[in-house]
């Protein structure tokens, strides 16, 4: 193609400038080969015209066409050079804010001053798994492809991240870090991730400076190397570094830090453990004021310096390390400030009282003398002799500066060599990546040594940069088989020979400080003498003989040679040294152990050689030496890995956000070597196409003849008609491969083809338009003109017609108005004489009455002016009394001032201050009396408790007596309930002196508090004021405030609702993903337990069992032990901070609502329990009453007793009465004998008396024994009172036990034990009872001192306090003491809570216990039924009725699950059986384990069942018929415990004989909840497996498919092609329906709910819209306006078919409305404000940040369309700043909405299910 094709007019060139670097012009007319210049247009419309030189023909460089400018690869331009790099990086930086841009292999990074949000957790996951070429560019794009090639290739990578100071190397660095850190999780070691991560602020802070350039530069180069295992796992890391700059410690240019360390140590001086460091402000020390700028704006060094120490504390170092690095810098900052005096010319001292050298001297732990000696004199060394010389004043600052130095530099590495420790990994490091962070080019105007390693090293890495460029270039050639041309570059070996070979500038500086008198002029004058003539890279400036110039690959630059001699060798005063190591402080000694070993085994090889001096002087390895051996330590290691690179630009010098500066930026092209990969890939095929990308571009050039079947031929048919000259092109195997310059032609071609078919379209149509047009207008025409004349027409009938009636009713008009005219002229002429006569009889009225008023006024101020002169007499007299008094108060006022001035007067008024000390003087004196009474009481207390013990101990003696002693003190039993009853007020006396404390320390807290009342009472009158407008405006603000939160509060309970669901859930599957964690170690445990002890021989093992049947418990436990651990945190925070623990007692207070909110639905449940309680209680009140009966009937018999007893005494007295007058009955007599048959009769009957109330008396022991039983007082009780024999059954002459005839002895001492048991409980019980009591009382007391004794400090503090602070610390005070109060009270409602649940839980045990009792009793009382026998008769068989039960053996559950579970296919069931069937299955066994009333086979069989299902779903979770099916199932098993619960809610639902089958005897609602989880667990699982299904597909078919090809195809795409999944065939977005269509189809298959169906096609719809949305977003070819109409289309499709399958109304077409508005965001008009304002109201789905990404994306894909401009943009943020919404800018693709799981009854029968024989469960049996 000739030039003058290309050069035409209206075709756009580049013309240098010497401020604009490059301009852009316009050619005005056509250019022919021969002319001699261009005339030119520039874009302001001046002409211009560029000479062109005959001999080179130097044409000035094309532009590329408007389509090409803003592409993600700059090698995808058609015209690849400089002016065309600049100006895409601009347009791609200003224009569209993008500030990462493609060059081939290298990322170009510009930095942009400002914080962008593209670099969250989403953007990570966006960018995780895509290949390179499919998104736009960014770090974390380089960063996967490295991690993908790492884990592809099994090949160490390494990212090379470069540039000059300022241009972002170390946060691009850090992000690539921060990608690895996210995508990958440590194999072993926790918080691997976290560890890597935080050695950055470490090296940041010790490392990195502010420069002219930079605020955050880095003064060292790091390489750091990540480790990863087998599973590409970040399992460790290790970092290198180089050329620290060390020279920054003691000086720093103007504008310019320190290191930041030092900043942060001065900004935190303040802090407790650094006040012994004596630090101060920045500005108060040399080392950190020299620049004159301690501050960068927006940075907080203190809080830098907290970012610092975590930083230290994650990696491990430990605290007292921590400060003795920070000691070690203080020091440094002292040492700067140590003041050198000059004493003469050779000669200087330090002061012996320079403070910070003393401040130095005490925290390096070194002896002050021997340090200041050492700082101004040195030891010189002979072979004979030793001297010490005096130095100069210059020498002892270079020598203290080089001290700090050294110092400093030790300090660095051992700060590394700390973190690779930290770092280091005990697993084996499979392969890594690398990122190396190093210095860029860099020329300053006085560039010294370490300018000239900096350079030196970039030197190195362009070199391997350059090689591996052309090595990949010469891959991609032969790989497509084009014949290959050696293409010429640059290479700088011949700099890098100049620098490092021998006799290069290294060599020559290391021999020359080997030379004693070596020094900067001799080498300087060695570098001319060797390399001026011998090296072309080597020059010599004109006016200088102190520097030497350096050609470099990016530039030329000149080095002066004062210092490199010094810096080269980085030597230090060896005394200095040896003081250093003499220090006290241990830790210092650990920074020299290095030097040490080296000098030891310096001193060992001089033994051997017999020289001491010279030996140690040459082993010693120079700076630059060191350095070189480090920089091919790494160029080896980048050699053997696989390189990305990444190319960091400082757009401009001011740091302004977003502006370029062409120079510079040039300038940093050239230096970092794009443009050198830009001249490498234009001097071959720069531009490189698929021929289906080509067929598909250029489809509008071919005719349809011209397309055949085979592309590849197509396309070779195509190119050789449109381009003659074949060299400009080659074919490869997949590829074509173009010249610079052919796409631009070849868009040229498209755009005219495509004008001249608009043009063809526009003239049919305008020409259509205009006869149709005219046709109607013509039509038109004869239709007005027909209505227009007969409107004519009716318009003059209708005016004839008026002008008749106007002239009848003129008529009658006039005659009207003549006769109106008279009337009122006659009414007129009335009125005016009526109104005169009337006027002059008022004004004879008036006279009169005038007259007699005159009288009156007169009258009335005659007598005011008299009194008028009476009172003004009386104020002259009043006036002068006055000033009479004022002078005499006057006089008395002098008198009082004087005396007031005089000491008496002083010593009244403080009369009333010393009354006041003393009465509060007495006031503290009567506290500590109260004290001593509290004391005194509180002894007397523990006395009368010792004695208590005492008597108790003597009562339990005397119990234990009466037991051996029971015949005969079996009367003793009402003594020791009078005993007990004794014992009882004691403790109501206890009781009563427990009320008496608490009622004298409220009398002290009500003193107390009166008087903090009355010194809160002014407090509170100066801000009750306050308080009262504060609540006017709160008042105000309260009502605008419930306006608002009464509209919202609707949609926030819903939104609240909704978050608590999904919050849960997803809080459920991580604790399920714990679960299996630990269960997955617990059984890698288990395992190698097992290995070991086959190893070792007999060891017993751990019994594996089951612990699925405590699962529930165990989290419910776990849940409750969490909310007491946060509980207690919260009361340990609660004395730092008020503020946090109100904060944290709301928090409570919601916590404990939710909780009492779930208690009351347990006790909803539980509420059907309480019925059979209140049986159990009427039962107990039965046998209360029997017990009580019995009661009755034994004091009836003792008081009859008594009774016969009382009469037989007086009979007796009667008898024996000597006294009475007769005689008594002798013997034998009538009346001896009737007494005597009267006192056998009586004997007698006493006899039965005291026989039945022994028999009561027993059963009465018995009776309470049993009331006992469950008691605390009961458990030592022996029950088993079946044993006791009856006294009929006694051996009454052979039994020794038996102690009468009738056994009633034996009896009552057998009851008397049992009492004796039950009151030694009793009093055992009362006697703890008493000693903790005693223990609370104890605690109260010691609370109430600890509250007097801190009540007494805050009085005497605040007597010292201002009034202010002292009301301020009293409130501080109450408020805290009220706060702890709360705290206490809430902990014991807990406890309280806890007791009532326990007391509640231990009541449902009992009550279960008592039923089981009555049912074993109800057994046992049955009798057989005994029938007749009857006449035999013929017995039909009926047909069996089964039960919808499946009986099977104890033992069974393990085979059952691992038939119906585990083995079972889930594929052949639900094709050939009910859906469901393994559910139904598991539940009619269910039911016969509750049927035989076994609760530990239901607990088996359904705990079996769950840990079964989560093992098949953690082995099989990425089979989606398998998740699918059990989700069915395991919502079926619920719904199946829901319905046969027999709870009123789900009976409704049931037939009468689904009622019949309800679960009789158990109540499962816990394991409904169990199994609930376990729904939510899978249906997460299944939400998994259809992402993983779909990802792949939802792009391709959504995005990339294109409908109409060749007018809407792809532009070039450059080296990094787009990649898709599926490269043999199109996924179109019938291929995702197909897919979403098999979905629906298994679900419905096995079963599953209809409701749970429309949740998942709703989850399924937000996933396709976030991952379209999230690419869209990313990738900025795909932001144009056919993407939006191809998106539309592709959403009609989906929404097509949810209506096809009715499917509307489950919410999925709500959840593609973000990219249904970004489709139209695409496609709308966006030029006017209107627009803008449509866009606004059309968008209310995307944020913010999406529709300015959209709209910054946007690129035409065809000439005719335009960009969106900046103003444009800037408009669309105006008028959204004020909506409130997120401002992340991708969608959650990970999100998971919430799911419920309504109840779906069953209306299968369970009767009717049969086993199909094909599941092998031939032990179940049908009932």
């Amino acid at each position: 193609m000739a030039a003058s094709e290309l050069y035409a007019k209206y075709a756009r060139v580049w013309l240098p400038d010497a401020g604009e670097v490059w301009k852009s012009a316009e050619l005005t007319k056509d250019y022919s080969p021969g002319d001699l210049k261009l005339t030119l247009q520039l874009e302001d419309g001046s002409e211009v015209e560029y000479k062109i030189d005959p001999g080179t023909n130097n044409l000035p460089p094309l532009r590329n066409p408007n389509i090409l400018v803003g592409e993600n690869d700059l090698t995808a331009l058609s015209y690849l050079h400089e002016p065309a790099v600049l100006h895409n990086l601009k347009v791609r930086f200003i224009d569209s804010k993008l500030i990462y841009t493609y060059c081939g292999i290298v990322l170009v990074a510009i930095n942009p001053y400002e914080s962008l949000p593209i670099y969250e957790a989403d953007i990570i996951n966006a960018y995780s798994g895509q290949n390179m070429g499919d998104m736009d560019p960014h770090i974390f794009a380089v960063a996967e492809e490295a991690y993908k090639q790492m884990a592809r290739d099994e090949r160490n990578q390494s990212i090379i991240v470069s540039g000059e100071s300022g241009a972002g190397k170390t946060v691009s660095a850090k992000y690539a870090m921060r990608y690895f850190a996210k995508v990958s999780c440590s194999s072993s070691e926790a918080s691997v991730e976290e560890r890597v991560l935080a050695s950055n602020p470490i090296m940041e802070a010790l490392g990195n400076a502010k420069t002219t350039r930079n605020d955050n530069s880095s003064r060292f180069g790091k390489y750091i190397e990540i480790g990863f295992d087998k599973k590409h796992r970040i399992i460790g890391a290790n970092m290198r570094t180089y050329l620290l700059e060390k020279s920054r410690v003691v000086f720093q240019t103007d504008e310019e830090r320190n290191y930041h360390i030092f900043y942060q140590l001065c900004a935190s001086s303040h802090l407790p453990e650094f006040k012994a460091f004596k630090l101060g402000c920045a500005d108060d020390f040399h080392c950190t004021n020299q620049g004159q700028s301690p501050v960068i704006d927006g940075v907080d060094d203190a809080a830098e310096l907290c970012n610092t120490r975590s930083a230290f504390s994650k990696l491990g170092i430990k605290e007292s390390d921590q400060m003795a690095i920070y000691q070690i810098m203080a020091a440094i900052l002292h040492l700067s400030n140590v003041e050198v005096k000059d004493q003469s010319a050779d000669k200087s001292s330090i002061s012996p009282d320079n403070v910070h050298l003393m401040v130095f001297c005490e925290l390096m732990g070194v002896a002050y003398e021997e340090m200041a000696h050492w700082l101004c004199h040195r030891k010189l060394q002979t072979a004979t002799e030793t001297f010490v010389k005096p130095v100069s004043k210059m020498n002892a600052v270079n020598g203290r500066d080089a001290l700090a130095k050294h110092i400093y530099a030790r300090l660095f590495r051992w700060i590394v060599c700390s973190i690779n420790n930290a770092l280091k990994s005990a697993a084996k490091k499979h392969s890594f990546i690398g990122v190396l962070d190093i210095y860029g080019f860099e020329t300053f105007d006085v560039n010294s040594f370490e300018q000239f390693c900096i350079n030196y090293a970039n030197e190195k890495l362009q070199q391997q940069f350059n090689l591996h460029v052309f090595k990949l270039e010469q891959e991609e050639y032969m790989k497509e088989e084009i014949p290959w041309t050696l293409i010429d570059f640059d290479d700088n070996q011949p700099c890098i020979d100049l620098i490092e070979a021998k006799l290069g500038v290294l060599d020559l500086l290391d021999e020359e400080c080997k030379m004693p008198k070596g020094s900067d002029d001799t080498w300087a004058q060695k570098l001319y003498n060797t390399l001026l003539k011998q090296n072309a890279f080597f020059d010599k400036p004109r006016m200088s003989n102190r520097a030497f110039i350096i050609h470099h690959f990016a530039d030329k630059v000149e080095y002066e040679c004062e210092g490199f001699l010094e810096k080269n060798r980085d030597t230090v005063n060896a005394e200095q040294m040896n003081v250093l190591k003499k220090s006290k402080v241990d830790w210092l000694l650990k920074l020299f152990e290095d030097d040490e070993k080296a000098t030891s085994s310096v001193k060992k090889r001089a033994s051997v050689a017999g020289r001491t001096g010279p030996a140690q002087r040459d082993n010693k390895k120079t700076v630059g030496l060191q350095f070189r051996q480090s920089l091919h330590l790494l160029m080896d290691t980048l050699n053997a890995t696989t390189p990305h690179y990444v190319r960091c630009i400082k757009p401009n010098d001011n740091k302004s956000p977003f502006f370029m500066d062409p120079m510079r930026a040039v300038q940093q092209l050239r230096a970092c070597g794009i443009l050198e990969t830009i001249r490498i890939s234009a001097a071959g095929f720069p531009s490189r196409w698929t021929y289906q990308e080509f067929f598909s571009r250029y489809r509008v050039l071919m005719k349809q003849k011209d397309v055949l079947h085979d592309r590849k031929q197509t396309c070779k048919n195509l190119l050789e008609k449109l381009v003659t000259d074949q060299d400009k092109y080659q074919f490869g195997k997949n590829k074509i491969f173009f010249r610079a310059g052919q796409v631009a032609y070849l868009e040229k071609l498209r755009s005219d083809m495509l004008r001249m078919a608009c043009v063809r379209i526009q003239k049919t149509i305008r020409c259509w338009l205009a006869r149709s047009k005219y046709l109607r207008m013509r039509a038109s025409a004869l239709t007005i003109q027909r209505h227009v004349r007969g409107h004519q027409a009716r318009c003059y009938v209708k005016f004839l017609r008026r002008t008749r009636a106007a002239v009848i009713i003129q008529r009658n008009v006039r005659m009207w108005a003549a006769r109106t005219r008279y009337q009122q002229q006659r009414s007129a002429a009335l009125t005016i004489q009526c109104f005169l006569r009337a006027y002059m009889a008022r004004k004879q009225y008036y006279k009169l009455i005038f007259e007699q008023k005159a009288l009156v006024i007169q009258k009335w101020f005659k007598g005011w002016q008299a009194r008028k002169h009476y009172k003004r007499t009386m104020e002259a007299i009043v006036l002068l009394q006055s000033c009479v008094r004022r002078l005499k108060a006057k006089k008395e006022l002098k008198k009082l001032k004087v005396e007031a001035r005089s000491v008496e007067r002083v010593k009244k008024l403080n009369i009333g201050m010393e009354n006041k000390i003393m009465q509060l003087q007495h006031k503290i004196n009567e506290q500590h009396k109260d004290n001593r009474e509290l004391s005194e009481r509180l002894n007397v207390t523990e006395k009368t408790q010792t004695t208590e013990r005492e008597k108790q101990n003597r009562e339990i003696e005397n119990l234990r007596r009466s037991e051996q002693e029971a015949r005969v003190k079996a009367v003793k039993l009402p003594s020791l309930l009078e005993q007990l009853s004794f014992l009882q007020h004691e403790l109501d006396n206890t009781r009563r002196e427990k009320d008496d404390l608490e009622e004298h320390t409220k009398v002290y807290k009500e003193q107390t508090l009166q008087a903090l009342e009355d010194l809160n009472i002014r407090n509170s009158l100066l801000i009750s004021q306050k308080d009262e407008l504060s609540k006017q405006n709160l008042e105000q603000a309260d009502q605008l405030t419930e306006i608002k939160t009464n509209v919202e509060s609707a949609n926030r309970l819903e939104k609240d609702l909704a978050e608590e669901r999904s919050r849960y859930q997803s809080l459920l599957s991580e604790h399920l993903h714990l679960e299996e964690r630990h269960r997955d170690a617990k059984d890698e445990m288990n395992l190698s337990a097992n290995q070991s002890s086959r190893k070792s021989g007999h060891k017993r093992t751990d019994s594996n069992y089951s612990s699925n049947s405590s699962e529930f418990s165990q989290s419910f436990c776990s849940s409750e032990g969490e909310d007491g651990s946060k509980q207690a945190e919260d009361e340990t925070q609660a004395t730092v901070d008020l503020s946090i623990l109100l904060k944290l007692q709301r928090r409570v207070k919601e916590l404990e609502q939710d909780k009492q909110s779930l208690w009351l639905q347990l006790d909803n449940r539980e509420e059907a329990q309480e019925e059979k309680a209140k049986e159990v209680e009427e039962q107990i009140t039965v046998g209360r009453a029997e017990l009580d009966l019995e009661t009755l009937k034994r004091q009836e018999l003792e008081s009859d007793n008594k009774k016969l007893k009382q009469d037989l005494d007086e009979l007796r007295k009667s008898l024996t009465n000597e006294e009475s007058e007769s005689a008594p009955p002798v013997p034998g007599s009538l009346t001896y004998s009737i007494l005597l048959e009267h006192l056998g009769s009586s004997n007698d009957e006493l006899e039965i008396r005291k026989e039945e109330v022994l028999l009561l008396r027993s059963h009465m022991v018995r009776q309470e024994a049993l009331k006992h039983k469950d008691s605390v007082l009961g458990k030592g009780v022996n029950l088993d009172l079946s044993e006791v024999p009856s006294y009929q059954d006694v051996d009454k002459s052979t039994n020794i036990y038996t102690l009468n005839e009738d056994g009633e002895m034996w009896l009552a001492y057998e009851g008397m034990k049992e009492t004796n048991r039950i009151l030694v409980c009793q009093m055992q019980e009362q006697k703890r009872a008493g000693h903790v009591e005693y223990k609370k009382l104890l605690e109260e007391v010691n609370k109430f001192k600890a509250e007097k004794e801190q009540q007494q400090k805050l009085l005497a503090q605040s007597l010292l306090l201002p009034e202010d602070a002292r009301i301020e610390a009293s409130l501080k005070h109450e408020m805290t003491r009220l706060t702890n109060e709360n705290l206490e009270l809430m902990e014991q409602q807990e406890q309280q809570v806890q007791t009532v649940r326990k007391l509640t839980k231990e009541l449902k045990l009992y009550i279960k216990k008592v039923e089981e009792f009555e049912a074993s009793v109800h057994q046992k009382n049955k009798a057989p039924v005994m029938t007749a026998p009857v006449r035999a008769v013929n017995i039909t068989r009926k047909e069996k009725e089964y039960r919808g039960m499946l009986a099977y053996r104890e033992g069974d559950e393990t085979r059952l699950v691992k038939k119906l579970v585990v083995d079972l296919k889930p594929r052949g069931v639900a094709v050939s059986f009910i859906p469901g069937l393994p559910a139904y299955i598991i539940f009619m066994c269910v039911r016969y384990a509750d049927n035989v009333n076994d609760d530990q086979r239901v607990s088996t069989l359904l705990n079996s069942t769950i840990s079964s299902i989560k093992g098949v779903i953690k082995r099989r979770g990425s089979d989606f018929e398998v998740v699918s099916f059990w989700l069915a199932n395991t919502c079926r098993l619920l719904h199946c415990l829901k319905q046969y619960s027999g709870d009123e809610a789900f009976v409704t639902h049931n037939t009468a004989k689904q009622n019949e089958h309800c679960l009789a005897n158990f109540e499962l609602s816990e394991y409904q909840q169990v199994y609930g989880d376990l729904a939510i667990q899978i249906y997460r699982q299944l939400v998994k497996c259809m992402e993983v299904t779909l990802q792949p597909l939802i792009v391709a078919s959504m995005l990339e498919h294109e409908i109409i090809q060749g007018v809407l195809g792809s532009k070039p795409t450059g080296l990094r092609k787009r990649s898709t999944s599926f490269p043999d065939q199109a996924v179109t977005v019938e291929v995702l329906l197909q897919r979403l269509g098999g979905f629906l189809s298994t679900m419905s298959q096995h079963g599953m709910d209809l409701d749970l169906i429309k949740q998942l096609v709703k989850q399924q719809y937000y996933i396709i819209c976030a991952v379209t949305l999230n690419h869209l977003l990313l990738r900025k070819d795909m932001c144009c306006w056919s993407k939006g109409l191809q998106i539309r289309y592709n959403v009609w499709h989906l929404e097509e078919w949810l209506t096809e399958r009715q499917m509307s109304d489950c919410g999925a077409k709500e959840t593609l409305e973000p990219l249904v508005q970004a489709a139209r965001l695409l496609q709308i008009k966006k030029n006017t404000e209107a627009d803008a304002q449509v866009i606004c109201t059309m968008c209310s789905a995307l944020t913010t940040a999406q529709i300015v990404k959209v709209l910054t994306l946007y690129t035409p894909m065809i000439e005719f369309e335009e960009r969106v401009s900046t103003t444009f943009i800037t408009t669309i943020q105006n008028l959204l700043k004020d909506r409130v919404e997120s401002t992340t800018l991708m969608m959650d693709t990970k999100k998971i909405f919430s799911v419920t799981l309504p109840f779906t009854p069953s209306s299968v029968a369970l009767e009717d299910i049969q086993i199909p024989a094909s599941l092998n469960l031939g032990f179940l049996s049908r009932i």
